[in-house]
């Protein structure tokens, strides 16, 4: 790839900050094209939305391909998330968004926490320059699925690296919000997040290879290809795969990534498809930081540290590495009746080697950086997980109408092993120009920190019936029977059994219009501890939600208005860390946790040539009258839009906004005299597009992050995580 192929944007070293033109220069006339066909396809997407339903506005849409179901643009006619059923977004009573393939290519969604960063009512919280939470509505979400089955429900006191996975390998992503026991089990009431990988679904030999250059030395290379392994192409193979390096604006920071997919597709019979795959994910961090900065001064002053100033030794790092296996087959009737079979075996390795400043006793003196202790820890942790789904769903008959059914069984073992040492903690003579220097000697062995298993088993079924033209209601249950196991300090176990009903009411006004309501409980068992050391009791409640939807243009077009409440009970809240000793965060029970809200959404093709995803969330939770979750933001808002310049039809242009409200830290532990809370006000981040198809094979696209350079806080608490700063990245692909 030659340098002189991505000199784009050179004036943006006059604009923003210099970092942004180490890899590539940008001409003034293309950034000058970018800024005026974001703002023009931003301006374009509200005024069509005003009138959306006008079917002259989309006349002359054509939809390429032959499955009318594929994903169209930034949207997807068809899901069967949250019941098993196949339904469009307008027949399914919960809110729910898909980010499809062309908006993940579109927004430069690298990685899983890109995704949802950029999915309505989802808020992404960095808890340091590696791990990342998020949440909806103000819940933590725990439960993921891949390709429709529960896999794992993961513990923010041990991560994996679930942020960092690559979606290279992902058809489209599903987002649940709301309570989904009926798909997931178990699982928190925030949301749940469907992977859907991608499949050999071309008989012919296709592809393409793309290679990335971006701010902070980014660069990388992924290639994807689709082959017939028969004459006929009824069995196909697809390989995607990928290198990474660079991208962290960290000082001593340096970050790898390689990922590889592979899978085989065959067409058994007619009826019968086979499908066999492998996903291999490996990332390395150097220079990780365990935490974040100090936000004071040991006088009370706000550091305002600089964002690429680090509190990472330069010994430390982060590794993760996962494998997955899965199978699945699948046959269909005569009659229209489907059975489905998807297995899953998945192994994860966490190494975290670390320090961080303990800042809740120690604060830098503001002229010479002195008085910050460091405490370190190194912690490796092992996790398998083996999920089996057996699904038969189909119509039925029953008093002259025609109804469907779903049934299925699913059984899970989730297996977690932990274990850690530690060395004395070190002073920082001057935090405040530091290089990274630390001891890093007399590491002891190895002792076991925590073993723990879960095994779910269940059966469930949700069946849609037509009672009248207009009118369907979709009612089922699931049976869990959950068993918990975790050797800690003794051998404690957990056995719970939960029936988790389901119940949704869809009125047609028409063929565009819907309203529904939906009702689910809330079961989740935990593995939290109170002070005693004893688990809290399952979290359980009630959700309910109502609302409007719409589909416009046959599906291209999907609209949504939804409100909701959530009454909980035993929901965990953490305590404060008592001392620099203690290396279990223990919580407490809040009784009485109502969430509530509303959100709404509007994704797809709004004209021939403009597709655009803009949403906007709003929720309160109260935990006995007092504010619960107060470090999530109350609002979001999100809008990305890309136009197709008719006069110009090798150019796309677009771009966005992310704003969210405040965030607010209250009760903190801090040294006498210095605050106990903390309130990172609203921001908006602006982001750009573009992408030039020079010919049907070759194109170059130039996505600008963060582009006003807005500097923020992510994560605030007894520490501060800051926000990437602005980037730009440039692709170069060919597809053949």
């Amino acid at each position: 790839m030659k340098t002189s192929s991505l000199h784009v944007l050179d004036c943006m070293q006059h604009s923003v900050p210099s970092h942004l033109t180490a890899s590539f220069s940008l001409r003034s006339a293309t950034f000058t094209a970018l800024i005026a066909g974001s703002l023009f396809a931003s301006s374009s997407a509200l005024a069509q939305s005003g009138s959306a339903n006008d079917a002259e506005s989309l006349g002359t849409v054509t939809v390429t391909g032959t499955n009318l179901y594929e994903n169209v643009g930034y949207t997807r006619r068809t899901t069967s998330a949250g019941t098993g059923l196949t339904l469009s977004q307008k027949e399914l009573p919960q809110a729910i968004s898909i980010v499809t393939e062309q908006r993940i290519q579109d927004q430069n969604l690298a990685t899983i926490e890109d995704v949802l960063r950029n999915t309505t009512g989802i808020s992404v919280r960095n808890v340091d320059s590696d791990r990342v939470s998020f949440a909806a509505r103000g819940f933590r979400i725990n439960s993921f699925q891949y390709d429709g089955i529960p896999t794992l429900n993961t513990d923010n006191r041990w991560y994996f690296g679930e942020g960092r996975l690559n979606t290279a390998i992902y058809d489209r992503v599903e987002v649940i919000r709301g309570a989904n026991g009926l798909v997931s089990g178990s699982g928190n009431p925030g949301a749940s997040v469907n992977f859907v990988r991608k499949h050999a679904d071309s008989r012919e030999f296709t592809g393409s290879v793309s290679g990335t250059l971006g701010s902070w030395d980014q660069q990388g290379t992924t290639v994807d290809l689709t082959t017939p392994l028969t004459a006929s192409g009824n069995v196909r193979a697809r390989f995607i795969g990928g290198y990474e390096e660079g991208g962290a604006h960290l000082d001593r920071q340096d970050k790898r990534r390689t990922f590889g997919y592979g899978i085989i597709d065959a067409d058994v019979t007619d009826a019968t498809t086979l499908s066999i795959g492998f996903d291999y994910q490996d990332s390395h961090t150097s220079s990780p930081t365990w935490g974040g900065l100090p936000l004071w001064f040991s006088n009370g002053t706000p550091t305002n540290y600089s964002r690429s100033f680090s509190v990472a030794p330069d010994w430390s790092y982060y590794d993760f590495e996962s494998e997955k296996v899965f199978a699945e087959i699948s046959h269909r009737f005569d009659n229209d009746w489907q059975v489905r079979v998807v297995g899953t075996h998945e192994k994860t390795d966490m190494d975290g080697k670390l320090a961080y400043p303990y800042v809740e006793a120690t604060l830098p003196d503001q002229m010479d950086g002195s008085g910050v202790d460091f405490f370190t820890g190194w912690n490796r942790g092992h996790r398998e997980v083996d999920s089996v789904d057996v699904q038969a769903s189909g119509p039925f008959a029953l008093l002259g109408r025609e109804h469907e059914l779903v049934i299925g069984g699913s059984y899970s073992d989730q297996t977690n092993d932990y274990e850690s040492t530690f060395i004395s903690g070190f002073d920082v003579d001057d935090l405040n120009h530091w290089d990274g220097s630390a001891p890093n000697e007399g590491w002891p062995e190895f002792t076991p920190s925590e073993a723990s298993s879960t095994r779910q088993k269940a059966v469930y079924t949700a069946s849609r019936f037509s009672l009248a033209d207009p009118l369907t209601l979709i009612v089922g249950a699931r049976y869990t029977e959950w068993d918990g196991m975790t050797l800690f300090r003794s051998l404690d176990s957990q056995s719970k059994y939960e029936v988790t009903p389901y119940g949704g009411l869809v009125f047609d006004f028409n063929d565009t219009y819907s309203a529904f309501a939906s009702y689910t409980e809330i079961f989740e068992p935990q593995n939290y501890r109170d002070a005693d050391g004893t688990y809290l009791d399952p979290v359980v409640g009630k959700n309910y939600e109502t609302g409007l939807k719409a589909a416009w243009f046959n599906g291209l077009l999907n609209g949504s208005f939804s409100v909701f409440r959530i009454e909980q009970d035993n929901v965990a809240a953490a305590l404060p860390m008592v001392g620099p000793g203690q290396t279990e965060t223990f919580y407490s029970a809040a009784d009485g946790v109502v969430s509530e809200g509303f959100e709404m959404e509007l994704s797809g093709a709004v004209t021939e040539d403009l597709n655009m995803t803009v949403g906007y969330s709003h929720f309160t939770a109260t935990s006995d009258d007092d504010s619960f979750n107060i470090n999530q933001p109350r609002s979001l808002f999100n809008l990305f839009a890309s136009y197709n310049v008719p006069q110009l039809r090798e150019l796309t242009l677009g771009g966005g906004v992310n704003w969210q409200s405040s965030l607010f830290a209250g009760d903190l532990t801090t040294p006498p005299g210095i605050p106990n809370e903390f309130e990172q006000s609203s921001y908006t981040l602006a982001n750009l597009f573009g992408r030039y198809q020079f010919t049907p094979d070759l194109s170059l696209q130039v996505n600008v992050k963060n582009l006003f350079d807005e500097k923020y806080y992510s994560n605030v608490g007894g520490y501060g995580v800051y926000g990437e700063p602005a980037s730009i990245s440039s692709t170069l692909r060919y597809a053949f």
